[in-house]
């Protein structure tokens, strides 16, 4: 799987539930399609790692949708995502098809660079809320010493 593909796979797979579908459905973005695997619900193991440096640990069980389809001229797509929405899974395989059409420079502009300014805003306001909490620690020097 090339770069590209995988970067707009986890922004799909991280998208809120039903955001896909709503900015499909805005821009007309829709195809036929055939399933290959409808979308079922079952569990991951998330890994975690002390430190993000060391030895890997199972942090606990996450529940994920996936499903697979293909498009009349033979493109599969995949769909996985967080919880158990089976139409989030159908919107996040479409996506993921039409982005290796020749439709891919539409669904780049309606789909993926909304999604990514959200997260990236996302990200933003938890990281100054957390800023916000930060603790300052210091040291006072003694004249002891």
């Amino acid at each position: 799987m090339d770069t590209a593909r995988k970067e707009w796979m986890g922004l799909l797979a991280r998208a809120p539930e039903g955001r896909i579908a709503d900015l499909m459905g805005d821009a007309g973005l829709s195809a036929e399609f055939e399933w290959l695997r409808r979308p079922e619900t079952g569990s991951v193991m998330i890994r975690g790692r002390a430190g993000g440096t060391g030895a890997a640990f199972n942090l606990g069980e996450m529940t994920v949708t996936r499903g697979s389809l293909r498009l009349p001229d033979g493109v599969v797509g995949h769909g996985y995502v967080q919880g158990r929405s089976k139409s989030a899974a159908e919107a996040a395989a479409l996506a993921d098809a039409l982005l290796q059409t020749d439709r891919a420079a539409d669904v780049e502009r309606a789909v993926i660079l909304p999604l990514r300014r959200e997260e990236t805003d996302r990200r933003a306001t938890r990281a100054r809320k957390a800023a916000a909490t930060k603790v300052e620690f210091f040291t006072m020097v003694r004249g002891e010493n």
